[in-house]
């Protein structure tokens, strides 16, 4: 089956995703490998494809089954837990590591028959920045369009225009030793962009990064994308594939488990039902209410119990009505439609549930960023 990504209506060492001297390079000529067409429109037709993937590390599964398709000009954005499949899935589609079986296609070339037609149509930025902190920015970037076989003029000419365009020419003459955690990566994702790619494979571009440089990140993919380029995010940060996904691919355990837009995604698991208690004593009185009420067990962070909602199950009037009935006191009842956050848990969570007792749940579901914890109340 294939898993479309589609506009809206732990794997190898990381060395080989360091440098490009480490990856396989095509010998083609200048003129082939800086012309490649490109595509400047969101179409119908996939741009990249992933089908039935497999790739085992020894005993570990990798990947069992991945499919994946990206249509031209979108943002897939791919999430998933630690060790489920994201980097191995980018490395096999950049012709860095080859898939035990299935197949995988980029703008219509096989990854495993034609590698060379691939690299000459993507770019790549890993999850470490790959350049050299010896070099200046500038120097780095010449390097990277000699590897890339450009000559020398067309390198430099290159360098200058990407240095320019992505805020670092004043910058550019400094050893990159010196620059901020967001300059290096923004160095490394001008460095992917050398050949003009179809196609930008990043994965997790922002991990330590501050917000101001996570943001000149994000306006210089959105830029990139308004231009024609494809681009598959891997991330951890879920607000990020929020703000710059048209779809969404949740991989776990080596497969895609889910795929849709953001809301699409926040529609699926059905809105949520807040109530914030004027009296914390009260939390397993208006709990025990509200399971009642919708059939499922509410989450107590500090003050605030929240608990998931199916479509037509009980309306905002009704909820209010029946808390003041059972006496319970509530500062503010709401709903709301569910975070990204939460599809993420909802869908990757390990099924332990365990017989219904009546009895509270202390396991954390997840903190706040104040320490507290959500506890489950049954």
């Amino acid at each position: 089956m294939l898993t479309r990504c589609s506009p809206p209506a732990t794997g190898p060492p990381r060395g080989l995703f360091e440098h490009p001297s480490c990856v396989r390079r095509t010998q083609l000529s200048t003129v082939d490998a800086y012309t490649v067409p490109r595509g400047g429109a969101v179409t119908d037709e996939p741009i990249v494809v992933a089908e039935a993937l497999r790739k085992r590390f020894g005993d570990t599964r990798a990947l069992d089954g991945l499919d994946l398709a990206v249509p031209a000009g979108t943002v897939c954005g791919v999430l998933g837990p630690n060790g489920a499949g994201k980097t191995t899935a980018v490395r096999i589609l950049a012709t860095l590591a080859d898939a035990d079986s299935g197949h995988a296609r980029i703008a219509g070339h096989d990854v495993a028959r034609r590698p060379d037609q691939v690299r000459a149509r993507i770019g790549l930025a890993g999850q470490y920045a790959a350049v050299d902190e010896k070099l200046t920015g500038r120097g780095n970037l010449r390097m990277f369009g000699r590897l890339y076989h450009l000559p020398r003029r067309e390198a430099r000419r290159r360098a200058d225009e990407l240095l320019e365009r992505f805020g670092l020419m004043d910058a550019a003459d400094r050893q990159v030793a010196g620059y901020s955690g967001g300059m290096r990566r923004r160095l490394d994702l001008i460095a992917s962009l050398i050949l003009r790619p179809q196609v930008l494979f990043l994965d997790e571009p922002t991990t330590g990064l501050d917000p101001r440089s996570r943001g000149e990140i994000w306006d210089a993919i959105r830029g990139l994308v308004a231009e024609g380029t494809t681009v598959l995010l891997t991330t951890q940060y879920l607000d990020e594939a929020d703000r710059l996904a048209d779809d969404i691919a949740v991989i776990d355990h080596g497969r895609v488990i889910a795929t849709g837009t953001p809301d699409e995604l926040k529609a699926s698991i059905g809105d949520r039902l807040d109530v914030v208690l004027d009296d914390p004593a009260m939390a397993g009185a208006a709990a025990d209410l509200l399971h009642t009420l919708t059939g499922a067990y509410p989450v107590l962070d500090g003050d605030r119990l929240s608990v998931p909602l199916t479509p037509g199950t009980l309306r905002l009037a009704d909820a209010v009505r029946e808390l003041d009935r059972a006496g319970v006191t509530a500062g503010d009842v709401g709903l709301r439609r569910p975070t990204l956050d939460e599809v993420f848990l909802r869908l990757t969570a390990t099924r332990t549930d365990t017989p219904d007792t009546g009895a509270v749940d202390t396991g954390a579901v997840e903190t706040t960023g104040a320490g507290r914890r959500k506890e489950t109340v049954r």
